[in-house]
Formats: C-alpha cells, structure tokens, sequence
C-alpha cells in the first residue's frame, strides 16, 4: 500500500478520535471506578494479539508493541484520546512511566545496563576474544559448540534474565567462530532458561511458583513445587529436543534457512541485534581467558548472595527459604553492581584497560542494551493495558466454568489455556499466578493436583516461548545479539512441536495418574516426532567445525 494512502488514513482516524474527544468529554477528575466496556470480554485480547500479527507480518518489533498499546489505551478508554493518552504515559496500573518507575522493573533495567557494561569491559581488555581463543582449541565441532552453549544454561538455573544475558555474553565468541547462526544460539539459550529455572529448586521461578499457591492450601507452596517438577512436559521435552536436534543435525522451519546460511559465513540471515564487538574498538593483547571467567565467576555467586540476601539468608532463615523469599530484581542489582565494581579494579590491577577506556565501557554497555531495554518497556506497558482491560479474569472464568465438566481433561486444558494467555500477555509468572489458585479450587489435593498445576506452568512457559512480548524472548535476543523476529520466527516451530507433544502427555496423564509412565510415554512421542521430521525434511550436512575453526 502507498505510503501516503497509509499516512492519510492514519491522520484521518486521528481526527475522528479528537472529534469523538470533543463531542463526548471525559470528566479525568471523577475516574474512581471507571470501566472500560471492553472489560473482562473477548476484545481485551485484541492489543496482545495485534501487537504479535503484526510483529510477525512486518519484521518490526517496536511499531508493532506500540500500536499494540495504542489500540489497548483507547479500548480501555472507550475511544476517548485524552483519556487513551493519560493511560498509556500515567495509569497507575499500567501506564509506562508508572511501569518504568516500578522497583522490580527498575531493577531488571539496571541489571541489564549493569549486564551491558561488563561485556563491553570483557571486551575491551581481550577477555572474551582470550576465551574464544581458548574454547575453539578444545571444541573442535559445531556440535560441541552448541552442547557447550547448553551445559552452560543448564547450571546457569538461578534466573532466567541472568541466564540469558550471561550465556550469550560467553558463548557468542565460540558458537560465532563455528558457525553457529545468532537464530540458533538464541534458541539454545532461551530453551535452557524458563525450562531449565522450571524444574529447578532453587530458582526465581521456583518462588515465584512457591508464592502463586495458596497460603490456606492443604500444602507446602515448596513442596507442591517439587511434586511439580516430574509432570512439567514441556520443560523436560523441551530439553530432550534440543538434544535431538544438536546431535541429529536436525533444523526445519525458518531455523534451517537461518543455519544454512551460517554454514555459508552469514550468522544474522537478516540482521543482527546489538551493538556487538565493534573491530574498530581497542581491543586489550594482554587479555587471557581468567580475564572473562572471574568476572563471570564473581557475577554468578554476587547474584545468588545478593538473592538470598534480600530473602533474609544473612538473618538466619535458611537458604532454601531465603531463596523461595528473594527478590529476584534487587539480588541482580546488587550482583550486577559488585560484578562491575570487581571488575574494575581487578582489570586496573591487571592493566590491561585504562581508567578512560574503563568510562567508554560505561557508555558502550548502555548503549548495547537500548533495544532489549526499549522492547521491555513496551511489552511491560503492553501487559499492563491488557490487564486494564482485565483480559485475565476473562480467561480464568472460562477456565473455572469449564472445568467441573472435564476433569481428567483439565490439565490438557489447562496447558492450552495457560499457553494462549502467557502467549498473549508476554507473562509466565503473571499467567500462574492467576491460573493455580482456580486450579488448587478444583483440585485442593491428591495428583491430580501436582498435574494440573503442572500444566499450569508448563504452558506458561510454552506461551512465554512462544510470544514475541515475552521478557525472556527478548532477553535471549538480546544475549544472543539476535534480530529479535528472527529468534520468535525461527523458535516458534520448535516449540509449537514440543507444545502439541505436551498436550498430548497431558491428556494421557489426566487418566492414567503415574508420573513414570507419562513421562515415558512423552518422550518417546517426542523421540517418535522429532524421527518424523527428519525423514521429512532431511538432515544439514555433515559437522565441519574443525575446518571452519581453521578458515
């Protein structure tokens, strides 16, 4: 379409909203127990979903979260602009300024900038290039690369932000020098965080989970977590698969375009993300391979200190329960800021980077995490009109009418709802926090609860996968310094996959109530899947690390 045809409709509607503006007011200081008409009906789902068709259609992330909120501020607002405006920039509940000043928000930002500037001084002082020096040395293959990129998310279970950004930062030189594309490592990365923190104990997520059941509930939020963990299908398929298609050589999708091309030399097919290793920037020759894992070191136990700090640890509530009460946001600022801090002076010390160069660094690593930080903020305020618009409590009375009626059913249903409205609100934690106490009013106790609540989470992860909006979608684009459509695109086949295998499990599992058999059961479905796929679409060629290292 033309582009002015484009912006003349668009200046047209504009003023046929001011009109409607002028000939219907809205009183702004009488707003006490305004509702939309909109509210807690099919429609509040229409932001998410416009803001993800077109994300999908344009290849453009920004523009489309902005109309996303957009069209949610003037749904919430009954097409009022003046209204729409005040709740896009100042609703209390989901305005941007009011998502931006948010501590947890606020925290998750600074940890990022915080993130930002440590890669750029691993950078600066030869670090990174020392690791990756190091690494293609003792990993000959593209295989290697890329089980080396898993292992390292799989103990990286603490946090799923911290996962993301950390494995990527070190990663990045090893997977790039064998050719693995940025599509690729994306994927690896955020398929060992929400997965892996799922399943783990001692998590953010684990709290999260931990704080979402019930305090009246016949059970331990801990312990109902544990009890959890063996019927969580998607998380523990979802690594099974990654498996699978590292060592079979198994890509499909736009993910085998993507890997293809990396074959060929080309790691972005269609842009990368992030500013990266600029060659023009100094880069230290004194720079050795402790000069990137001490800081990595120091960052991982500063962060897990600094979680179990804010959950009383110091106080003497033990460690289990100090991380069950953490604050995830808070334990990463004051890990982020100790990581950097150290990293100074053990640089200065080394002398491998100048006070000056050390500044620079400041300034590049914001930089470098403008588009993640931007994306966030989107998504955040995105979220936010979409609960002004009360589109979970939509969701959760479909769920809680629909589920007396299908009770070994439920948790495939569960997973499906949890699914659709992690996808749409870019939110697990948001999404079973809503769904497990309507769950635990079905099933207050006995296995059908641990399933259910399981698929609770399982879909919501699916859903947090899946969704462009998702905060660890863009975390794993930013890590990887992945064109941000490119990692949801070349993903969502992936676990679309592992999603109709979960589903499957989960209908199996609300009859048959055995956490052994049913896990068996999944993965051989899976096993059984991923072999169809590949006699469909045929294997990539042979693993040539060991030359390409070489070229």
């Amino acid at each position: 379409m033309n582009k002015r045809i484009i912006a003349g409709v668009i200046l047209m509607v504009l003023i046929g909203l001011i009109v409607y503006t002028l000939m219907f007011p809205v009183d702004m200081a009488a707003l006490d127990g305004y509702e939309s008409k909109f509210y807690s009906t099919p429609i509040a789902l229409m932001p998410p979903i416009i803001a993800i068709l077109l994300a999908l259609i344009t290849k453009e992330v920004y523009s489309s979260l902005f109309l996303g909120i957009v069209s949610g501020a003037l749904l919430y607002s009954n097409f009022n602009l003046e209204l729409a405006l005040n709740t896009m920039f100042f609703n209390e509940d989901g305005g941007m300024l009011y998502k931006i000043a948010d501590t947890f928000n606020a925290g998750i930002l600074v940890f990022l900038v915080m993130l930002g500037i440590l890669v750029a001084l691993m950078n600066r002082a030869g670090g990174s290039a020392a690791f990756g020096a190091w690494a293609s040395k003792r990993i000959k293959t593209r295989i290697g690369a890329q089980v080396a990129t898993v292992v390292l998310g799989m103990l990286i279970f603490v946090d799923d932000y911290f996962n993301c950004l950390t494995v990527g930062s070190v990663m990045r030189p090893v997977t790039d020098t064998h050719k693995v594309s940025r599509a690729k490592l994306a994927y690896i990365i955020d398929a060992t965080a929400a997965p892996v923190c799922i399943i783990a104990p001692i998590s953010s997520w684990a709290a999260a989970v931990t704080s979402s059941v019930p305090e009246d509930a016949d059970i331990n939020g801990f312990q109902a977590f544990i009890k959890t963990i063996p019927y969580n299908y998607y998380a523990i398929l979802t690594i099974i698969m990654m498996f699978f298609v590292i060592f079979r050589r198994l890509d499909y999708g736009a993910m085998k375009t993507h890997e293809l091309n990396a074959y060929k030399g080309d790691l972005f097919t269609t842009g990368s993300a992030g500013k990266g290793i600029d060659p023009q920037d100094p880069v230290s020759e004194k720079g050795i391979v402790l000069d990137l894992i001490l800081p990595v070191a120091v960052l991982i136990f500063a962060c897990i200190m600094g979680m179990v700090y804010t959950g009383g640890f110091f106080d003497g509530v033990d460690f289990v329960t100090a991380f069950a009460d953490a604050d995830a946001s808070v334990g990463l600022v004051f890990g982020g800021i100790i990581a950097v801090i150290f990293t100074f002076f053990y640089y200065m010390l080394r002398d491998v980077i100048s006070f000056g160069e050390f500044m620079e660094c400041v300034s590049e690593g914001f930089k470098s995490m403008v588009p993640p930080i931007l994306i966030l903020t989107f998504a955040w305020t995105l979220s936010g009109m979409t609960n002004l618009l009360g589109a979970k409590f939509w969701v959760a009375a479909k769920v809680a009418k629909s589920a007396a009626s299908m009770q070994s059913m439920l948790p495939a249903v569960i997973f499906l709802v949890a699914l659709g409205l992690a996808f749409s609100t870019g939110t697990s934690w948001g999404t079973f926090g809503i769904l497990i106490p309507i769950v635990m009013g079905v099933f207050p106790s006995g296995e059908m609860m641990y399933i259910s609540i399981s698929a609770c989470l399982a879909g919501a992860v699916c859903g947090d996968h899946c969704s462009p909006i998702s905060d660890t979608t863009i975390m794993a684009s930013a890590g990887a310094e992945c064109n941000h459509i490119n990692h949801v695109s070349t993903q969502l086949p992936y676990a679309l996959t592992c999603a109709g295998v979960s589903c499957v499990t989960y209908i199996a599992a609300g009859f048959i109530k055995n956490a052994p058999i049913c896990l068996a059961v999944g993965v051989v479905l899976m096993i059984t899947t991923l072999f169809v796929i590949e006699n469909i679409v045929g294997r990539e060629p042979e693993d040539t690390g060991a030359e390409t290292a070489k070229e």
